[in-house]
């Protein structure tokens, strides 16, 4: 049994001495430091955004599916941050994925940036605004073809700008 405690203080000591390390690391990556955005209070955004659309943007809430009026949207044209107007994707790559939120199979060059989401357990990539910081959705990699992935995007964090 002393074998045992002594393992289980070794591992733990372990843990106790990366995470400094590991926390230095996933800081270091973070793809949004450099945004000017970041300046903005949280008051502001609040007074600037929709309720729905805060929550979302903000604070990285999800709207319930099936909901967002951008479902039915098939015009031409460019779907944008409802943050700050940064253009993220043509409707040319939107499509209907059944799963209740708009859908679109590419990102538009530059336009978002990408992190690992752990929130509910399991590893997931979360996807912002590459200028405002904010929260758009997830891509997973169950989309058509050509790039076989699936930005599944929040409807209240987008506007719709026709061509």
């Amino acid at each position: 049994m002393q074998s045992l405690d002594r393992r289980r203080f070794l591992m733990a000591s372990a843990v106790v001495a990366a995470t400094p390390t590991l926390a230095h690391a996933v800081a270091k990556a973070d793809p949004y430091a450099a945004s000017p955005f970041r300046k903005i209070a949280d008051a502001d955004w609040r007074k600037r955004l929709p309720p729905a659309s805060y929550l979302v943007l903000r604070h990285e809430d999800t709207e319930r599916a099936g909901t967002s009026p951008l479902l039915k949207e098939y015009r031409k044209g460019t779907f944008v941050c409802l943050g700050c107007d940064l253009p993220l994707f043509s409707s040319v790559t939107k499509y209907e994925s059944g799963t209740g939120w708009p859908s679109f199979y590419r990102a538009l060059p530059g336009a978002v940036a990408t992190k690992t989401d752990y929130k509910i357990g399991v590893p997931r990539t979360e996807y912002h605004c590459a200028q405002c910081l904010g929260h758009q959705g997830h891509v997973f990699e169950d989309g058509p073809k050509p790039t076989g992935l699936r930005y599944c995007n929040n409807g209240v964090a987008l506007k719709f700008v026709p061509a």
